[in-house]
């Protein structure tokens, strides 16, 4: 029985990781002034995250972000993507383990973006300049807002139907 939950997870962690390429492809708004865009791909590392915990939280925000980087040209930000994405998983679903009900979540999402958005104010500074780290603020927040409301929205429901032991 625990194996078959094992092959369980992995299988949701690998659509995870795919749904949040998609989505990170499918709803992008390009940003000149970072560089970067905005895109959705944090909407699938929360649900991935508040429903199979932090282990695979982090391992669906480093490879979602790393592989989404690569295929879009960006290749300069997917280490540092993997980094960003990873830590925002994690984290976020540390919290979420440690504080029950609603409010955890909440509070464990909001954390989350609070460290993505932290992790790229850092990476742009570094690949450009602080100026450039400083703009993309802004954005990454709206981005990490944005999927983190997505995501509590869509667990609600997922986590009715899909049964993980």
């Amino acid at each position: 029985m625990r194996k078959n939950s094992m092959i369980q997870k992995l299988t949701l962690a690998a659509m995870f990781i795919a749904l949040g390429v998609v989505f990170g492809r499918l709803f992008l708004i390009p940003l000149p002034w970072t560089h970067g865009n905005i895109n959705l791909c944090d909407a699938a590392i929360f649900v991935g995250t508040m429903l199979l915990g932090p282990f695979y939280g982090g391992v669906i925000g480093g490879f979602t972000g790393l592989f989404l980087d690569l295929i879009s040209g960006y290749a300069q930000y997917a280490p540092f993507s993997f980094v960003a994405h990873g830590l925002e998983g994690l984290i976020a679903g540390l919290i979420i383990a440690h504080l029950a009900g609603k409010s955890g979540k909440v509070v464990g999402l909001l954390v989350g973006v609070v460290v993505m958005v932290i992790g790229y104010f850092f990476t742009d500074s570094i690949l450009y300049n602080w100026a450039t780290g400083s703009l993309g603020i802004i954005p990454n927040i709206c981005q990490g807002l944005v999927g983190a409301v997505v995501a509590f929205v869509v667990e609600a429901t997922l986590s009715k139907r899909i049964s993980l032991k």
